[in-house]
């Protein structure tokens, strides 16, 4: 039986070790998501608000655990880990709040006496997640599709046993039928040979464009309900007339927050020749003055990659995009101190071709491209395998927004960094994947738009 490991990326110690779920484990928890379908799926839109309210609560209540837990687990600075457990307590309120506009039934007019749309939970949703947001990618995915009345199977990174435990944890003390969301620890090969289950109603993914290809291909085989979301390589565009203060700080941010592990950060930076030497000066310094350091500490910005494979993956594209021409400004090295830590880098004379604008980048590394003209800019933003989000930085917000209509993504940001809100709904195109998360979309994934019709219409005679 395979272990899992959990480990301190900023020590490099085994925090716990835990055994992968033995068959019959997994299969006893499958049958207690059925039966918690079975009762949750019937609850009232006001039941299930009461009990979305009380695990924004208990979230809250917990922070300072819980952002611990994944401070230690996948390396995330404190401040970042505590805002992440109030982004998933928003996230139920904010459900709790317009879960039955979202799902009342919508009456149609047509021919019948009756007919209407109704929107009906699917079963046990079968959730594969990723380790960089480790709460937030499952609340993200989750509260939307629990709150349409179904239930999940969680099968997290294993880089992060004890944030799964830790979540399945909250879900059993709050007021979910037994079973509502459990976690199993399973590998990625048993969790292929799950999808295929006829038990398992649909599939959530997040995680790398090369798993998700997989992940797609056994859900098609098995005609199931699949959501991707998978890597990004997001553009942001600096116009000849942004605010070069506010967009330089906001790149920055947008950059390197989570050690730039992120599929929606700001990665291919496309700046227009006559701005570009200031721009390039002035985020220069803002690099070189982030603070790397352990992510307990409450002034750190930037903290360990999550694993010792990570660091080395950016090590090797930093190498060969120099390699094949791009510029080394800052950083480029790992740290001379335990933990996987890796320097804040910054490149320039970055083209198409080489890896950190062709690959998505998942570390804390900036590459900076020029353009000449808008068409040049939004040529260099479509130029990738990638479409998540874009960002836009002009004081002409009417010119921004039509070249937001020429961006290949699912989000575009203007005078803004790309971020997920649960108001807005969150995906991406090309091989970024496919459906929606968040929003009136998100809570729509999961269930069955059935039409209901009822006739004939018995017209009244006309006296």
């Amino acid at each position: 039986m395979t272990t899992l490991q959990s480990i301190n990326p900023t020590t490099e110690e085994v925090l716990a070790e835990f055994e992968e779920d033995s068959p019959r484990e997994v299969e006893a928890a499958l049958e207690s998501s059925i039966e918690a379908f079975r009762h949750w799926r019937n609850t009232s839109y006001q039941e299930r608000s009461d009990v979305l309210l009380d695990l924004a609560k208990r979230l809250r209540l917990g922070s300072p655990v819980l952002a611990q837990l994944m401070t230690r687990e996948m390396g995330k600075p404190i401040v970042e880990a505590e805002a992440e457990i109030e982004k998933c307590a928003w996230c139920c309120e904010y459900y709790a709040e317009h879960l039955e506009s979202f799902l009342r039934d919508q009456p149609k007019p047509t021919a019948a006496a009756e007919s209407y749309v109704a929107f009906d939970p699917l079963g046990p949703v079968l959730a594969i997640m990723a380790w960089n947001f480790p709460f937030w990618q499952v609340f993200r995915f989750g509260v939307p599709a629990l709150a349409a009345g179904n239930t999940i199977l969680l099968k997290h990174a294993s880089l992060v046993p004890q944030c799964s435990l830790a979540i399945a944890q909250l879900f059993a003390e709050t007021g979910f039928p037994l079973g509502t969301l459990q976690s199993v620890f399973i590998s990625g090969g048993r969790a292929s040979e799950l999808i295929g289950d006829q038990r398992i109603a649909a599939i959530s993914f997040v995680g790398s464009e090369r798993a998700g290809a997989s992940v797609a291909k056994r859900s098609g085989a098995a005609l199931k309900k699949v959501v991707l979301e998978l890597g990004g390589s997001d553009p942001f565009i600096v116009l000849p007339d942004a605010d070069l203060g506010a967009a330089v700080a906001t790149a920055v941010k947008a950059r390197y927050q989570n050690a730039g592990q992120d599929c929606i950060a700001a990665k291919r930076f496309i700046v227009f020749d006559s701005i570009a030497d200031e721009f390039i000066s002035r985020f220069t310094v803002a690099v070189e003055e982030l603070r790397v350091d352990d992510p307990c500490r409450r002034t750190t910005e930037i903290g360990p990659l999550a694993a010792g494979t990570v660091r080395a993956a950016i090590e090797d594209q930093v190498s060969r995009s120099i390699a094949a021409g791009a510029t080394l400004v800052a950083g480029g090295r790992r740290m001379e101190r335990r933990g996987y830590f890796y320097s804040p880098t910054l490149l320039t004379d970055v083209r198409p071709g080489m890896p950190v604008f062709d690959e998505e980048t998942f570390g804390p590394v900036a590459a900076i491209s020029r353009a000449a003209t808008v068409d040049e800019a939004i040529c260099l933003a479509n130029h990738s395998a990638y479409g998540l989000g874009a960002a836009i930085w002009s004081q002409d917000v009417a010119a921004a927004r039509q070249l937001a209509r020429r961006v290949e993504s699912g989000m575009v940001f203007i005078n803004g960094m790309v971020a997920s809100d649960p108001r807005l709904p969150f995906g991406g195109v090309k091989r970024s994947g496919y459906g929606r998360e968040l929003g009136e979309f998100g809570i729509r994934e999961f269930v069955n738009v059935k039409t209901i019709w009822v006739g004939p219409r018995r017209d009244e005679a006309v006296p």
